[in-house]
Parts: C-alpha cells; structure tokens; sequence
C-alpha cells in the first residue's frame, strides 16, 4: 500500500496572499489617528513607497521593521496573522485581574458623559522647567470600547522656547481616564514612556459649567531645579469650531501676566500648592 501523506485541510490553511492581506488591513486601522500618511512614515523611518506596499498587501516588512512597526503601536506579530478584531490578549483587564478583583472593579472605566464630556479642551499649569511661565494646551477626549482616553500633542512654542525635541513622535501623548469619588483621575504618558504624569481634576461650577480643576503630578524624582506638581484647569471647548481655532492659534506658553483671569483664579496662584 502506497503510503498516504496527510495535507492540511484547506479549511486551515492560509495563503501568503490572505496574511499580506490581513497585515495591510490591520496596518490600515493602526494608521487611522494619523493625519498624514507622509509623517507617519517619517516617524516610523520607512519608505513611503514599501509602506503603501505593505497596506495594499504586496509585501511583508522584514523582521526588523515588524519589529519597530509592532514597538510604534504597541501591538505585537500577531498582527501579520489575524485580523484585528479577533486580537485578545488576556480574558480580564487590567483592573479585573484576579489579584485585585473587588478592590477596582468596573466603576472606575465607566466615565459618563455628564460628569467628563467628550470633545476639545484647552488646558493650563504652570511650567515645570520655568515657574514664571505657565503652559498652555489643547487635548481631546474620546471614548471607545466602554473607556474613556485622551490624546494630544505637546505645543510646539512651548517646547521650542524650552529647548525639547519637535518631534511629532516626541510631541504625542496619550492617556486613559477613569472616575473617582469627587471627580476624574487621568494617567498621560507619551510614546514607550516609563514617565508618565497623574491628573486629578473635579467640576467648578461656581465660575462657569465647563471649568474643572486640580492638579497635575509628574513621576519623576525630586530635583533641586524644576517642579513635580502643579495646579491645573480644564476647559471644555466641545466642538465649537471657531473657539478650539483660537486656542489653537494662542500662545502657548505664557507670562502670569497673560493668563485669562479666571484662569488664573482657578490656579490659586496666591496659595501655596500641597
């Protein structure tokens, strides 16, 4: 008897075409946040021309640029082999695991709208390179899969007029926002960071209702130059096209003589911060 070679059935193979396929496809939602397909490449250092490769499913990267594409986004190989949305990682997250279930639970994550609405808000504290000088920004607030995230870039007058990279890779933060008993809780961190800065802000509605204010933390060690923490306000601009313009256009980073009044009362600047 001829012996018989079992085969694969085509029910579980995959074709090189279907994993280059699946790998464009994924590589396509990863790009989504970004603006420009250009700068994307720029920061990742691949060739404009292979990365449209890479997306139209011609071509795999090397294992080194697999590498550096899978540290960029932080996923991992996975992402040549199945789609996306079939990507798990463990069956509880983060807050649920077992070594602190029922000391977290699912409160925090759940962030309503009422209480930290989603949309563009401008931000304020006081510099921690130069405490004459306090920093003023922009950030956006989203939700997605039942979390609420932050995202944002550092200003870039800020960063030119203290000396710090431009780099828009440099410049990008991230951060996730969770709930607390009088207000928000919101750790930010930029990309492959082991810093990241704490944010604790409640409602002010004795001066307007889209005011918050707190403070804001960095994990960093104590300095003799520089702060750690500082008193911070939020602005919900929403999506009012022509005021997030203006913000977007203002200085951003400013004397204590150009800081808007209430702003400047919200920061307590004649108080002591502890």
């Amino acid at each position: 008897m001829t012996p018989h070679t079992h085969k694969p059935s085509s029910a579980t193979e995959t074709h090189p075409a279907q994993l280059r396929a699946i790998f464009g496809d994924n590589l396509r939602r990863l790009s989504a946040e970004y603006p420009s397909v250009a700068e994307l490449c720029r920061d990742l250092g691949i060739n404009r021309t292979q990365f449209n490769r890479y997306l139209s499913g011609e071509s795999f990267p090397r294992p080194d640029v697999l590498h550096r594409i899978c540290q960029f986004f932080g996923t991992d190989a996975r992402i040549l082999l199945e789609p996306a949305g079939d990507l798990k990682s463990a069956s509880f997250d983060l807050l649920s695991h077992p070594a602190v279930a029922g000391f977290f639970g699912s409160e925090p994550v759940s962030v309503p709208e009422e209480l930290f609405p989603s949309g563009i808000y401008r931000f304020v504290r006081r510099s921690f390179v130069d405490e004459t000088l306090f920093v003023r920004g922009l950030v956006y607030i989203h939700r997605k899969d039942g979390y609420t995230f932050l995202r944002g870039s550092e200003p870039l007058d800020a960063l030119r007029r203290q000396g710090l990279s431009t780099a828009r890779r440099d410049r990008e933060f991230k951060g996730i926002v969770m709930r607390q008993e009088e207000g928000i809780l919101i750790l930010v961190t930029h990309r492959n960071s082991l810093a990241c800065s704490f944010n604790f802000l409640a409602p002010e509605t004795s001066f307007q209702s889209n005011l918050w204010e707190g403070y804001v933390t960095r994990t960093v060690r104590e300095k003799i130059t520089g702060i750690r923490a500082a008193r911070m306000v939020y602005e919900h601009l929403g999506r009012d096209t022509g005021a997030i313009l203006a913000a977007a256009r203002g200085k951003a980073l400013l004397s204590i003589d150009e800081l808007p009044p209430f702003h400047a009362r919200l920061l307590r600047l004649d108080q002591p911060f502890r």
